[in-house]
Parts: C-alpha cells; structure tokens; sequence
C-alpha cells in the first residue's frame, strides 16, 4: 500500500503538512491538491491547532504543478487550468493567507511555480541553504496564479518581483533573505527544527492576536490610511476584549510570564 500524498502530524500545538511525493519533487496532483484542500479547512477549524507548519518531503518543497499529469490531460483534450485554479490553487492560498493562526513554510529545497507561490502566502519562510525559488511561468506559457501577482510583489516589490516573473531565474535562499523573501536562513538539516520550534513558540502565544494582525494587513494591503485605521480600530476592540489580553496585562503588573489561551 502506497503512503499517503500528504503527512500530517501534531506536536505541542503544532500541526505539520508534509507534502509527500519526494520522487517527484512533490509536484502537485489533483490528489494531492485535494488532501492539501481538505487538511487546510479541517486545521483552520481545529482550535487545539495554534500554528501550522508547511514543508515537503525529500530534497524538494514542491516544484509547482505536476506537468507530467498536465500533459496527459491536454492530450486527452480534459485539460483546462482556470478548474485546478479554481478548485485547488486559489483556495490553497486563501487557506493559508485568512488561516487565523499562524503559518510556517519549512522550505527545505526547490520551491518553484505553485510551490513557490504557497510559502509567499505563509506569514513566515524558514529556508535552507541549499533552497531556490523559481517563478517559471513564462517557461511554460503560462502567467502567474496562486496568488503570486498578490503576495510575492508585497514581499520583495514590484520591481523584482516583475524581474522573477519575466526573466524565471532562481532565487537562492540568501538572496531572499537579502531582498525580504524568507524570514532566516539555516543549514539543510535545521530547517524542519527551527521552523517546529519558532511554531511552538507562536503556538503557546496569543494566537487570536495574530490572527487579528493577520486581518489588518491584509485589509491595509489594499485600502486608503481611513479605511486601515478603521479596520485597526475593530481589531484592537475585539482583541482588547480576549482572555489573552487581559492575561497578558495582569502578568505585566505582577511581573510573571502570561499564560496565552488563544481566546
């Protein structure tokens, strides 16, 4: 019996989704795009979950779209790229982009394409060494999705972000941690430790604020200073109201550490 396409396991608050097809860089299938689909909302709805972490399996992320099962489907007339977009890609990114707790990407290789595009839609990128980060769509005809026309310009800037689209050079990790891409750089055989240990550090923290920052960047990303101010005066009225807030202020004043409940 096969393994599954996608891993899952919890530690300490954490949930990990290993993407699991190693021997082919895990490239992303219909089965493998639906599991990733379904753990999404099943973690998003788990309040015992506090934050996640994304990462592959073997020496790669994910190299994008598995182009092997694409071809067959053009071959067979069954392909059209606005159903995966639709069904699988876009609610991909909205899963890990609105999750309301946070999102890691242990990029511990190649992240090209989709692939790519979903470690941009994490709130953090831990990245090996040895790891790259290709937009290749204009390889391959294609222009981007996944949210990459969102996410990786308010990442690195129009400018380069224009230049990963159009030129399709890899980016090598230190590279992006220069220009903003990944938040820290480690060795190939640290990756998956630091990004568990800076996702259990997030998940005994006050994890219903970070979803509420979460919110009011992205409302600012596309709103006027009123509008973000107003959408900031919600949030800080919701959080200001949690347990967490409350626990984090007594444990100020009585100077101990606070005891973070997510609500």
């Amino acid at each position: 019996m096969s393994e599954p396409v996608l891993l899952t396991s919890d530690v300490n608050g954490v949930r990990t989704l290993t993407l699991n097809r190693p021997d082919a860089f895990n490239s992303l299938t219909n089965e493998l795009k639906d599991a990733l689909v379904a753990a999404l909302e099943a973690v998003a709805a788990d309040d015992a979950v506090r934050a996640v972490v994304l990462t592959g399996a073997g020496k790669a992320f994910c190299a994008g779209q598995d182009l092997k099962e694409h071809v067959a489907a053009l071959q067979a007339g069954q392909a059209r790229l606005w159903d995966t977009v639709e069904k699988h890609y876009n609610p991909i990114v909205r899963a890990l982009a609105e999750m309301p707790k946070p999102v890691i990407a242990a990029v511990n290789g190649m992240a090209a394409g989709a692939g790519a595009s979903f470690s941009y839609a994490c709130d953090l990128r831990i990245a090996a060494e040895s790891s790259k980060f290709l937009m290749a769509f204009a390889n391959v005809g294609l222009t981007a999705d996944s949210g990459a026309s969102w996410t990786l310009p308010r990442l690195i800037g129009y400018g380069r972000a224009m230049e990963m689209m159009l030129l399709a050079k890899p980016v090598t990790a230190r590279r992006a941690l220069e220009i903003g891409m990944v938040t820290e750089v480690v060795a190939d055989d640290a990756v998956q430790s630091t990004a568990q240990e800076l996702a259990e550090r997030m998940a005994a923290g006050p994890t219903t604020a970070y979803g509420t920052i979460k919110a009011a960047l992205r409302v600012a990303a596309g709103a006027d200073l009123p509008t973000a101010l107003a959408n900031e005066g919600t949030g800080q009225e919701f959080a200001g109201g949690t347990a967490d807030h409350r626990e984090a202020v007594e444990a100020f004043v009585t100077k101990r550490p606070p005891a973070f409940t997510g609500r």
